[in-house]
């Protein structure tokens, strides 16, 4: 735990809006009544839920350009290796320790997650960085994405005897089942969204990221800054889209056009955060986004324990009917004022305000807890 040092506020604002977004899709009233934009696509497309993890994988590439510059720039690559491989490991536990609370069943615990993912390619894109030429990350993205596209698109996948993109039978399901075993998501039990496979395609997201960072950090005007984060945001975007028709997008295959199209989206979005606060100086709105993003991890993982335990503690009605305290809270406060759709919103919201009152706490003492 240290003291806040000084960072970009626009990325800080924009991992606040990511994180937040992370909570509001993860903690509905009643995952029966939930708007559809909230929601995952089923397989192949894009709704807004599924544009937020890569937006904070791309935060972790810009991050990296920002956070291991000065030991690129000194040579000092072994405090740097401790550092990332340290921050790596225990993204990774912290992963673990949430796929596991509260039984901790180690025969059946989910290996892969969102903190095993972000870790892992937290560790690689820091590597990269540290080892290779800013103008050469380019053609690293370019390999990935192109490698990945075809081994997906062309390998036979062994027992199928086709190279195919279904959810149960593509090379990277069949990849997890066999290293992975019972490891493995729990409501599919046959693949994995945050799979081995689909984790290369992932690194190139972080990538895109410090492609970024290095923009950010360069001498350029702020507005040239913002306009060519715009325009290239729109190129990947459009290119994206386009390479849907050939691999379609898709979030829990991590598809290459997927990571093109959402790249460009972060750009853009990332855009306009810049534009309107590190440029215009527009600050009034971004309090509670700043509030969230200065403890970005922290909250996620303490938020999904929560709700965890919310689940686990168990209250029984007048009926005699046993339920758990979410829906206690859900059917006693939010069904009465709201129909079940909004009612549903609403309970998200509210554990979002919840969370929000809990690090101010921290934030208004400076307090910025660094995992």
């Amino acid at each position: 735990m240290e003291k806040k040092t000084e960072r970009l506020l626009s990325l800080d604002v924009f991992r606040g809006i990511t994180i937040l977004g992370m909570i509001l899709v993860n903690n509905p009233g009643s995952w029966s009544d939930v708007y559809p934009p909230l929601l995952h696509a089923k397989w192949n497309g894009c709704t807004p839920t599924d544009i937020i993890f890569p937006f904070f994988l791309f935060i972790v590439g810009v991050t990296t350009t920002f956070s291991l510059s000065k030991y690129k720039t000194d040579g000092n690559n072994k405090e740097a290796y401790v550092r990332l491989i340290r921050r790596s490991v225990s993204i990774f536990l912290l992963g673990l320790f949430m796929a596991g609370f509260p039984r901790f069943n180690f025969a059946t615990i989910r290996i892969p997650g969102v903190l095993q993912r972000i870790a892992v390619v937290y560790f690689f894109t820091a590597i990269i960085f540290l080892n290779v030429k800013k103008g050469r990350i380019i053609y690293i993205i370019s390999a990935l994405l192109l490698f990945y596209w075809a081994i997906m698109t062309l390998i036979p996948v062994p027992g199928v005897g086709y190279a195919n993109l279904e959810p149960s039978t593509n090379l990277g399901a069949w990849l997890d089942r066999t290293l992975l075993g019972n490891h493995l998501w729990s409501q599919s039990k046959t693949w994995d969204p945050e799979g081995i496979l689909s984790t290369i395609p992932a690194i190139g997201t972080a990538l895109l990221g410090v492609l970024t960072g290095y923009w950010l950090k360069s001498d350029n005007d702020k507005t040239q800054k913002t306009l060519l984060m715009f325009f290239y945001g729109s190129i990947l975007m459009a290119v994206g889209y386009v390479w849907d028709f050939f691999f379609p997008i898709n979030k829990s295959l991590w598809t290459s056009s997927y990571v093109i199209y959402t790249g460009g989206l972060a750009l853009v979005f990332l855009a306009v955060c810049f534009w309107l606060i590190d440029v215009k100086g527009s600050r009034w709105w971004i309090k509670p986004f700043h509030i969230y993003g200065t403890n970005a991890i922290t909250v996620f993982f303490l938020s999904g324990i929560l709700a965890v335990i919310m689940g686990m503690i168990k209250i029984t009605e007048s009926s005699g009917d046993v339920i758990s305290l979410k829906y206690f809270l859900y059917k006693n406060i939010f069904l009465q004022i709201a129909s079940p759709i909004n009612a549903s919103l609403l309970f998200a919201i509210s554990y979002i305000l919840l969370w929000l009152f809990l690090i101010w706490l921290l934030y208004r003492k400076n307090i910025f807890i660094k995992v």
